[in-house]
């Protein structure tokens, strides 16, 4: 069995998403920079945080933080150097990740934002049991699914 999606949070969505060259000739080859690169330099090269806590923000570790960082400047400086245009897109990323439970059979297990939204929030279930019966597990008082995590903000 495949190892689970690791998600990587990211606090803000770029206004633009595509960067081109000025003097583009035509079939000009293109980077393509993930959201979660993009939020690493952000955090990074932009806001000046430390690495540890640039980590804690995104809710990995530090060294794929770092992985994450090295690509993402990466592509960023093969973009400026040989004048490729920059595509961001893509990526595991959400913007909430909350720890979820089953009220059921008691599994636990992360859950993103985006999954519930996806499988929309009536008709998410636990992957063991299939059950509705779920609440967030981070002293969140409504339960889960049902269009709240108050820690983390979740609105549907």
């Amino acid at each position: 069995m495949a190892r689970p999606v690791k998600w990587r949070r990211i606090e803000r969505f770029p206004a633009v998403t595509y960067f081109v060259p000025s003097e583009k000739p035509p079939n000009t080859p293109e980077n393509i920079l993930k959201l979660e690169e993009l939020e690493a330099v952000r955090l990074k090269d932009l806001e000046g945080l430390e690495q540890a806590e640039c980590a804690d923000r995104m809710e990995i570790s530090r060294q794929t933080f770092q992985r994450i960082l090295l690509s993402a400047r990466e592509k960023i400086a093969d973009s400026l150097v040989n004048g490729k245009s920059i595509h961001v897109v893509g990526g595991h990323f959400t913007q909430n990740i909350c720890m979820v439970k089953c009220l059921d059979c008691g599994k636990e297990w992360m859950e993103s934002f985006e999954n519930m939204k996806t499988n929309g929030v009536r008709n998410y279930s636990c992957p063991s049991c299939r059950s509705h019966n779920i609440r967030c597990e981070q002293n969140c008082s409504a339960p889960f699914g049902r269009g709240n995590c108050r820690r983390h903000g979740w609105n549907n």
